[in-house]
């Protein structure tokens, strides 16, 4: 290996790495709602100079850089195909800031001469860097609920680990956990006791990082933890080339044949996963932000209104700029945590049938708001009693999730945020039934709005459409006769509305052909049939995966549509980077 000049800064060196690729640079800080998107514009490996230019229109930005120093996630993605993430933060990064234009800032930021940050109890900090890994279980709850990792970086107190965003609605600040397992490539593992100690989102991809401590180490634990961070010190030195006398991987790092066969699972996965367009990727952070939200209510105790109203405005946006590429991004939501995807989902829905209605409806904006919040309550009933919301549930946790209204209420006034009038019609009244059969106060016909009316059809419908409880989702169709027959219960002049609208085949779902091909549907015509779809699959080849946009003139080449099926009965999902 050719040792590297003298004078070259290493942490410079890791950004330069993965600057080579599809990156996104992003400036966090605790005291602000979101990270701010940056664009390294200069740096200089000799001595450590980073030049970082932002946009931003509000007038605190001063609150990025507090007391001079900034903090910052990298994220790459890397692999032929831009679909494997590789990361780098630092924090506390001296920085200057200097405004250029109105709105335009420039950020000189002195990155530090080492990698190995010292933290404030002494212990020096690795960073897992330049295609680094080691996998991380979170124990949150004893034999109940273990939450799969990523580990950031490691220390003798402690360490990082970033987890799929969807997973941080089990855990809080100074929460106790029975176990953490670090899992490293060649098979070695350590486990131990710990404890939360922050957590935050982590860049924009759909995931969070969460800080933690080791707890009761006995002598044997803080032995094997020392040679760990000593072996882990040793790979970043020889993966940076900051150590010319490091020839070669520690065997720590050096793949066995379980991480080998892991490793190539999880590439086939990730090939199959096709690349999100720009509607997709509004509406996935839509729900990430929803997410954030919701963390940011539960760890820093703030109603991040900014956040829940930037989500309505983007969902609104999205629908008037391509009203049916919308309805179609929105299915690919359909392997998000399903308070999430039910939320975002419901609130689009109301968003393109109000607007259709009235393009001009003054309500608009709260009833989304509403729909958009109503689920966050669920999240927050998660205990050892309801460890997660994935699983089928006992008729005893069924009736703690119905208190949902009431708990996030309850969050409501501790963080002192009161909804309007129409927003609070849409939380408190959307399970309610026209026959009193809903929850929670068992409200009836006269005593609900038109727009409760409305939400309540949507959610319904939504249900009947996605699997819940162990019940497989319905086709559309028997999920329309499912709500028109239950007489008194829904209001169906709603019904027929939302039927016109949608259709029997609606944009996003999945139809089966006769020539056994799985499309998505991505438009249809006047009289509601599929006028384009998205090849995904022959199954005459179940393992071959397509990707195929046919339109009207040429359906015929793939068979009669025989019905909207299961997408999981056919192995058919969205895989996360």
């Amino acid at each position: 290996m050719t040792a590297p000049t003298l004078y070259e800064n290493p942490s410079a060196s890791v950004i330069r790495s993965l600057l080579q690729h599809t990156h996104e640079l992003s400036i966090y800080s605790k005291d602000m709602p979101y990270a701010l998107k940056a664009e390294v514009i200069e740096l200089h490996q000799g001595n450590g100079c980073m030049v970082l230019e932002v946009e931003y229109a509000g007038s605190d930005i001063e609150r990025y850089v507090p007391t001079g120093s900034l903090s910052f996630d990298l994220e790459a993605l890397k692999g032929p195909h831009g679909n494997e993430r590789d990361t780098y933060s630092l924090s506390n990064v001296a920085a200057k800031l200097l405004k250029t234009d109105s709105a335009l800032y420039r950020l000189e930021c002195q990155l530090p001469a080492t990698m190995f940050v010292k933290e404030n109890r002494g212990a020096v900090r690795i960073p897992f860097i330049m295609g680094m890994h080691a996998r991380v279980g979170i124990e949150v709850y004893l034999h109940e609920l273990n939450v799969p990792g990523r580990l950031r970086n490691l220390s003798i107190g402690g360490c990082m680990v970033d987890i799929d965003l969807a997973d941080s609605i089990s855990m809080g600040v100074d929460k106790e956990v029975p176990g953490v397992t670090l899992e490293f490539p060649n098979g070695d593992s350590f486990f131990a006791e710990g404890i939360i100690r922050h957590i935050r989102p982590f860049g924009n991809q759909g995931y969070a990082a969460v800080g933690i401590q080791f707890l009761n180490l006995s002598t044997a634990q803080t032995e094997a933890l020392f040679h760990y961070v000593n072996e882990s010190e040793r790979e970043a030195a020889y993966r940076t080339g900051t150590n010319d006398k490091m020839l070669y991987h520690s065997p720590l790092f050096i793949p066995g044949t379980k991480e080998k066969k892991i490793q190539q699972r999880e590439a086939q996965e990730r090939d199959k996963r096709s690349r999100q367009s720009p509607m997709e990727r509004g509406v996935m952070d839509v729900s990430h932000q929803l997410q954030v939200g919701l963390m940011y209510m539960n760890t820093r105790q703030q109603f991040p209104a900014e956040i829940f109203y930037d989500c309505v405005d983007t969902l609104r946006y999205l629908v008037g700029q391509d009203r049916k590429t919308f309805l179609y991004a929105l299915a690919f939501l359909r392997d998000e945590p399903d308070w999430v995807r039910h939320a975002v989902q419901v609130a689009g829905q109301l968003v393109d049938m109000l607007l259709t209605r009235d393009p001009h409806d003054p309500r608009v904006r709260e009833a989304v708001l509403g729909a958009l919040l109503h689920t966050l309550g669920k999240p927050m009933l998660i205990s050892a009693e309801l460890p997660t919301l994935k699983v089928n549930m006992t008729p005893v946790q069924k009736a703690i999730l119905s208190g949902h209204v009431t708990v996030l209420y309850r969050k409501f006034s501790e963080l002192g945020w009161e909804p309007s009038p129409t927003c609070r019609d849409v939380i408190e009244n959307a399970n309610e039934r026209l026959d009193g059969s809903g929850y929670p106060a068992g409200k009836r016909e006269e005593q609900l709005s038109e727009l409760v009316r409305l939400v309540s059809v949507i959610k319904a419908i939504n249900k009947l459409l996605h699997a819940r409880n162990g019940e497989p989702p319905r086709p559309p169709l028997d999920a329309y006769r499912r709500i028109h027959e239950s007489d008194t219960v829904y209001d169906k002049t709603v019904l027929v509305e939302y039927i016109q609208i949608y259709g029997l085949y609606p944009i996003g779902s999945l139809a089966k052909f006769s020539g056994g091909f799985l499309a998505w549907v991505m438009d249809i015509n006047g009289k509601g049939m599929p006028s384009q779809v998205s090849v995904v699959k022959n199954l005459r080849f179940p393992d071959t995966n397509i990707n195929s946009v046919i339109n009207q003139n040429d359906l015929s080449q793939i068979g009669k549509l025989e019905g909207i099926v299961n997408p999981s009965d056919y192995g058919v999902k969205v895989l996360k980077i």
